[in-house]
């Protein structure tokens, strides 16, 4: 038996009382992109001798949109969630560790959000 207490064992808890969540968020986000990849892939190569009002046409589709903007949440939660794991396991000293990963997680919701309201823009604005 180990030090855990019941309840930890029952959560599945561990000594960072993070338990499997960012095990669980890295598959989830990785099963996500394999049809969403598939698809970016297919619409890329289809959509290769567009102009832009062909193009302007083919994102403001609400299913188009929606996919894109899907791809663009899992593509950088799981680069951030990739990225952390790596900082936390190679980089030792703890401001150089803190930093990073305040570094990669904002750097994962701007560009992400810049991702977002692009394509927002393109579909719904000028």
């Amino acid at each position: 038996m180990g030090m855990q207490s019941d309840l930890a064992r029952v959560r599945h808890l561990g000594s960072a009382k993070e338990g499997t969540h960012h095990w669980w968020a890295q598959r989830l986000t990785a099963i996500a992109l394999v049809p969403l990849s598939l698809w970016f892939i297919w619409q890329a190569i289809s959509l290769g001798g567009l102009d832009w009002v062909a193009y302007k046409a083919w994102i403001s589709h609400p299913a188009n949109t929606l996919l894109m903007v899907m791809f663009v949440v899992a593509v950088f939660h799981h680069m951030q969630l990739g990225l952390q794991v790596v900082v936390e396991d190679y980089v030792h000293g703890e401001g150089a560790k803190i930093t990073l990963l305040v570094l990669n997680k904002l750097l994962a919701v701007l560009l992400g959000g810049s991702c977002i309201l692009s394509i927002l823009k393109v579909a719904f604005g000028g």
